[in-house]
């Protein structure tokens, strides 16, 4: 079951590059549906619209897993643009207040950026799904942070955790005196008539700066349309230029490996393995790749079962490195 949004009247006049997207995409379409690839959507657009859409299921919200990081990153930029966040600030004295009796000396180190780039030296993954579920940290997820080992110099390595997300959250939370949801409604849920998503809560009320938003396929790839415009959304800059370009430019880079989208992480961002490209990932394939210099964006949807890696490949294979 599926659904295409055709060649039509819309693309009458198109130049080559658009019929040979749509060319490439059918391609890979005919390629997933002959192998059974495990794919709820796939979504492609350029800053303005969708080009080319494909579902396989229901064209339902669902969980973007940690998709929903960069979504924290832009609220952070919105921040730091009002003057109300710095990267420099640190996470001891914004969270002063829940610091125990003893704190590890190196939390005083860790600073906004640190947790952007995933280097905030607690040195494991914290607060990640299998955790926040049974109810690890409850029900003071900044009280349990502060009182966490920081064996790791901050800054120095790259440790992926989604308490690194969370705890950037948090510091938007205080500096504008409002929740996430309202934040990102504010300035940018309802600017690009994304609505109000449903997304899940820690057990004071903050909702997940790690994960847990639920989008479609086409309002997930908005985000990238966003950063795909260098932060204007029809006429309106919704967010920095600057920020844009702080956030996709790699503050870690990886040695290869037989994963061949582990490349690098800049803020929020992955590093993606395409010239000047990078993308908000989730778990199980919740994807937005940002193609800047084709003037692109593909996002696909998964599900929990199946083998992701065949989709990655597939994906990288016989459309990304197509375009």
């Amino acid at each position: 079951m599926y659904e295409i949004i055709e060649p039509d009247q819309r693309f009458a006049g198109k130049d080559r590059g658009i019929m040979l997207l749509e060319e490439k995409f059918l391609e890979f379409h005919r390629y997933s549906s002959s192998h059974n690839l495990p794919l709820e959507a796939i979504s492609v657009g350029d800053e303005n619209k969708v080009l080319c859409e494909m579902h396989y299921a229901a064209n339902a919200p669902r969980n973007i897993y940690s998709h929903t990081k960069s979504f924290t990153v832009t609220a952070v930029g919105l921040a730091i643009e009002e003057g109300k966040l710095s990267l420099e600030d640190h996470v001891a004295e914004v969270f002063k207040d829940k610091l125990p009796s003893n704190p590890d000396p190196n939390l005083e180190k860790i600073q906004l950026k640190h947790l952007l780039c995933m280097s905030s030296g607690f040195g494991k993954a914290l607060l990640m799904n299998a955790d926040r579920r049974p109810g690890v940290g409850a029900p003071d997820y900044e009280k349990y942070m502060m009182a966490q080992p920081v064996p790791v110099e901050p800054g120095s390595a790259f440790c992926y955790s989604s308490a690194d997300s969370i705890l950037a959250a948090h510091m938007v939370e205080r500096a504008v005196g409002k929740r996430m949801g309202e934040y990102l409604y504010e300035k940018v849920f309802k600017p690009l008539d994304m609505g109000w998503p449903l997304w899940a809560h820690d057990p004071q009320g903050h909702q997940n700066g790690g994960g847990s938003m639920y989008l479609t396929s086409t309002e997930m790839k908005k985000l990238g349309q966003l950063y795909l415009a260098e932060g204007n959304w029809k006429g309106e800059q919704i967010v920095s230029r600057d920020w844009v370009q702080e956030v996709s430019t790699p503050k870690f880079t990886f040695e290869p490996s037989a994963d061949l989208w582990h490349v690098g992480y800049g803020y929020q961002f992955w590093i993606s393995p395409y010239p000047g490209s990078y993308r908000a990932d989730g778990a199980f394939g919740q994807i937005t790749t940002i193609l800047p210099e084709k003037g692109l964006v593909v996002s696909i949807q998964c599900p929990e079962q199946g083998n992701f890696d065949q989709v990655k490949r597939a994906l990288h294979e016989h459309f990304l490195m197509e375009l």
